[in-house]
């Protein structure tokens, strides 16, 4: 069967069978009822030959696991992500075009700001052993990179790099619930326009719900969801700041 870019199902066991599995919890205990609901309100989703193979009752609520058939398509040929479109450095290049067209170490703090005690995803770009094969900011020699850890209030942050003269803020939020997130990034920007610190450093964020449209609508110079390595970051940074010199 030939691949139509224009009308995407998923994939089970055969091209665009549109088999899909998902699961969820109803706020009522388990039973046959419950397991009915279930069914509904995955055929009100578009799917069809609806199973629940698996139901657990979680005192008073009840989890699903069910499998079907998905009707809908997406035409993958009319979506356009916006995104940081620089062509992405390796370590060593990284530090060479540093020392090349800035022609000093670049300074960076991060932090998880507000109430958000997450710091994996801060980690994995900034601490000196990185992630996945590739050394974090710290490792960089042309990079001096302040790592703040967790819990960090934006008054403090902030203070921090006027204190630094840093070049570049990096914010991770991983809490995400009832949108915190948004505002803790929207509570940044304002108290660094306040200090009339905009134009005078590079400002990002990163973390599993954020993206470059979403930073960039809230001000800031970039977003980096999942799966972000070290060098797309420490790449956008250094040709942003280069352009300023």
């Amino acid at each position: 069967m030939e691949l139509d870019m224009k009308k995407i199902k998923p994939y089970g066991d055969t091209l665009n069978d549109g088999k899909v599995q998902m699961s969820f919890t109803l706020p009522i205990p388990a039973s046959d009822e419950a397991k009915e609901a279930a069914k509904r309100l995955a055929e009100k989703m578009g799917m069809t030959d609806v199973e629940i193979p698996h139901m657990k009752d979680l005192h008073n609520f009840s989890y699903f696991v069910i499998y079907g058939s998905l009707e809908h398509t997406v035409n993958v040929e009319e979506i356009e992500i916006p995104k940081v479109n620089e062509e992405v450095m390796d370590y060593y290049e990284i530090n060479d075009f540093i020392e090349e067209n800035i022609g000093r170490n670049i300074v960076v703090v991060g932090a998880c700001t507000g109430t958000d005690a997450h710091t994996v995803g801060l980690d994995a770009i900034m601490n000196m052993k990185g992630y996945a094969g590739e050394y974090g900011l710290e490792r960089y020699p042309k990079i001096d990179a302040y790592n703040l850890g967790s819990q960090v209030p934006n008054e403090e942050l902030i203070a921090k790099a006027i204190e630094l003269d840093a070049d570049a803020i990096l914010v991770s939020q991983v809490v995400t619930q009832k949108n915190v997130h948004i505002k803790n990034m929207t509570e940044l920007i304002e108290l660094i326009e306040a200090e009339n610190l905009r134009d005078k450093m590079i400002i990002a964020a990163g973390g599993p719900r954020i993206d470059h449209e979403l930073a960039t609508e809230l001000g800031f110079d970039a977003g980096f969801g999942q799966g972000s390595l070290p060098p797309d970051v420490a790449t956008f940074l250094a040709k942003r700041i280069a352009k300023s010199v």
